[in-house]
């Protein structure tokens, strides 16, 4: 067993009470007052670790976020924690759901593992490097988000233009239940599709109608028809709404559309094909509009070698990692799709997001932290 192993292992506990104390903060993203309160901390923390530079970039619709940075003149590009500490559950939940330890080894808790457990990781992390004298002379920042759960809305372009003065993005999401990384995502896009008919009484002049339901309904069919499932791309109509009453011929119906795929590639061919949809009714208009999108995070040779690194780390302090596929995004998906170095699923082990088992495995906090400690320390850019 590595000293660094054995050091985080005896931080144990503390890792359990900094990790209970994050949760005991209750953070639906749309409440900015809360969300701010935990910023709050967030700030202490890092003035405490002897952060650099704190820049707090003002949001009005969510939390404020944060950008610490540790080394920042020291040569060399530097290596980014990416955390958000919104979570899904509203005020109220850890009242009816308070933190527990079971006799499995798992922490309870709403936002435990999505993402708190990450945060938890990465304070304790560079608190353990000051410790032994052992933070490495490199910039290092910590990018703090507020808006993940609601897609990054107000919080993508920061990430996307602070993650490209970056050599190395480390995602804090969770790990699989697995305990591995997230080489790949897949990208995400959303869009609604509106058809325009028009009305007419359903028994007395049928024919002078134009159907937007039966419009739309071969819209679905045509966008069925683009699904590629074996080769990770999905298509597939959520949402349908449409007509007045039953005696009226539908003048407007829309649809929402959720597309997922694996490559760029495959993106920009289903994008082409949706925003290119036109009618099959005679005089019926249809109108596409796209929402969300985050591109996917491929496994190419940039992620495969960020990989490989990764793991010959771990193994260096006696941590074993591996490699999966997520089908949801994150944020790493922006700094993915931009070219930009990135790892995800750094956080710890556990299971439950955005459900009431929500947990981490507590064992997992010391392996996670050694990895990213050792990977601080000695990662190498080409």
């Amino acid at each position: 067993m590595s000293d660094l192993l054995t050091y985080f292992q005896n931080e144990r506990q503390a890792m359990i009470d900094l990790l209970t104390t994050l949760v005991h903060y209750e953070t639906p993203t749309r409440d900015k007052e809360r969300v701010d309160l935990l910023g709050a901390f967030m700030e202490q923390q890092f003035q405490t670790l002897g952060a650099s530079s704190i820049t707090r970039i003002p949001r009005q619709e969510v939390g404020d976020m944060l950008l610490a940075k540790w080394h920042e003149n020291a040569p060399g590009l530097p290596i980014m924690f990416l955390v958000h500490i919104d979570t899904v559950w509203p005020v109220g939940t850890l009242a009816q759901r308070p933190v527990t330890i079971d006799d499995d080894g798992r922490l309870l808790g709403p936002g435990a593992v999505d993402m708190k457990g990450g945060i938890a990781i990465v304070l304790t992390v560079l608190r353990g490097l000051q410790e032994r004298g052992e933070m490495p002379e490199r910039p290092i920042w910590v990018l703090m988000t507020t808006d993940e759960e609601v897609g990054s809305i107000y919080s993508e372009e920061t990430i996307i233009n602070t993650a490209k003065q970056c050599g190395l993005v480390l995602v804090m999401e969770p790990a699989t239940p697995e305990e591995a990384l997230k080489t790949q995502r897949k990208g995400i896009a959303t869009y609604e599709i509106e058809v325009e008919g028009r009305a007419s009484h359903a028994g007395n002049a049928p024919e002078q109608g134009i159907n937007a339901i039966v419009e739309l309904a071969q819209q679905v069919m045509e966008l069925n028809s683009m699904n590629d499932l074996k080769n990770g791309t999905s298509v597939s109509v959520t949402v349908v709404k449409g007509g007045i009453t039953m005696n009226v011929i539908p003048p407007h119906a829309e649809a929402t559309v959720d597309v997922r795929m694996l490559t760029a590639r495959a993106f920009e061919e289903v994008n082409e094909k949706i925003l290119a949809l036109t009618p099959f009714v005679p005089g019926a208009k249809v109108n596409v509009k796209r929402h969300h999108m985050r591109g996917p995070m491929e496994r190419n040779q940039q992620m495969i070698d960020a990989f490989e690194q990764a793991k010959a780390i771990g193994a260096k302090y006696g941590v074993t990692i591996r490699e999966a596929l997520s089908g949801g995004a994150s944020d790493g998906n922006f700094t993915a799709f931009e070219g930009i170095t990135t790892l995800d699923g750094l956080g710890p082990q556990g299971d439950g997001l955005h459900a009431e088992h929500e947990h981490v495995i507590i064992n997992s906090l010391p392996r996670r932290a050694t990895l990213l400690a050792g990977m601080l320390r000695d990662w190498q850019f080409d």
